[in-house]
């Protein structure tokens, strides 16, 4: 699996392969991100039932709030 053009250890999503638990796994709150999967957006509202699989290409997008 490939996030942010890096290689990811898909090991580290254990049982639960979804876009959540891959959010969780690298510390992320899901209400900060936009997630892009194989090239196409994914809806917030999916992120859970979203199944990831160890070919994909994912690309997050994490705000940052500040001033």
């Amino acid at each position: 699996m490939i996030v942010n053009g890096e290689n990811f250890n898909f090991s580290l999503l254990k049982e639960n392969r979804t876009l959540e638990a891959l959010i969780e796994v690298r510390g992320l709150s899901p209400r900060r991100v936009a997630i892009e999967l194989n090239g196409e957006i994914i809806a917030r509202s999916e992120y859970k039932n979203t199944p990831v699989q160890e070919g994909d290409q994912i690309e997050i997008i994490h705000y940052v709030g500040g001033g």
